[in-house]
């Protein structure tokens, strides 16, 4: 997934966001001359830049030390973006770009208490023949791609693993080895698939959102028909899948991810 540049950019807009994100990562407060010089902009119009942003509130100016930092209005500028269960809005537009881009029903699902997730968010394809499934539905955490998903940043040995995997219930088991073969594919490609186990017939495609600590949080999945998902098609729904994942964990966890 890309993000293609628009025709013209605003100028002023940019650098002023550049400014923003200099002083968010500096660990206190910058004067005018290295911010001009560390961004290499015209020293006239990077202050004119922090003149501005102080006057927004988004940037404090300490008298004192003649420095600049970023300032509480930022935070609530932020704060809706913050808030809990308001991911839920960032993430749809990719899952409505991967259901459209697809033809599959796109799904965001939370983890929560007692090894379980919960499904947040879906977007359904145009398609007149779809898998239809319902905000509120929960199932065993490790349990179809998602799981694997799951299980590949869970830290548990192959003995925990398995304990959990005994559990878990399945249209079409998979041998434990065929299921850990799974877990370790989500490691190294970034998603994983579950073509019929779960559900027979049907295919589902996942990749896991990580926290600031790498553990996965959420998961995006893609479901589908089998006759309608495999091949290079799955191959390139799972590399759509784990790009926004990756931009989805790096966005939630302020870059960490």
């Amino acid at each position: 997934m890309t993000t293609e540049q628009p025709e013209k950019l605003v100028g002023a807009l940019v650098g002023g966001l550049r400014v923003l994100r200099y002083l968010s990562a500096a660990p206190s407060g910058v004067g005018v001359t290295r911010v001009a010089r560390d961004l290499q902009l015209n020293s006239s119009t990077c202050y004119n830049f922090l003149k501005t942003l102080v006057y927004e509130g988004l940037v404090s100016f300490d008298e004192a030390t003649k420095t600049y930092s970023i300032a509480l209005g930022l935070v609530e500028l932020a704060k809706g973006a913050l808030e809990q269960g308001s991911y839920v809005r960032l993430v749809h537009p990719h899952l409505r770009d991967i259901a459209r881009s697809h033809g599959v029903t796109a799904t965001l699902w939370q983890r929560t208490s007692n090894e379980r997730v919960v499904l947040v968010d879906r977007a359904d394809t145009d398609s007149s023949v779809r898998v239809h499934m319902s905000v509120g539905q929960r199932l065993p955490m490790y349990i179809a791609a998602l799981g694997r998903c799951m299980a590949a940043h869970s830290g548990l040995d192959d003995k925990e693993l398995r304990q959990r995997f005994d559990n878990l219930r399945w249209d079409d088991k998979p041998p434990f080895k065929d299921y850990m073969e799974g877990v370790r594919e989500a490691r190294e490609k970034g998603y994983a698939v579950d073509a019929g186990n779960y559900v027979k017939g049907v295919s589902t495609v996942s990749a896991a959102v990580l926290d600031e600590f790498g553990k996965a949080a959420m998961a995006i999945s893609a479901v589908g028909f089998s006759a309608q998902v495999s091949g290079e098609a799955l191959e390139r729904l799972g590399v759509d899948l784990r790009d926004r994942a990756a931009l989805i964990s790096r966005a939630l966890s302020g870059g960490r991810a």
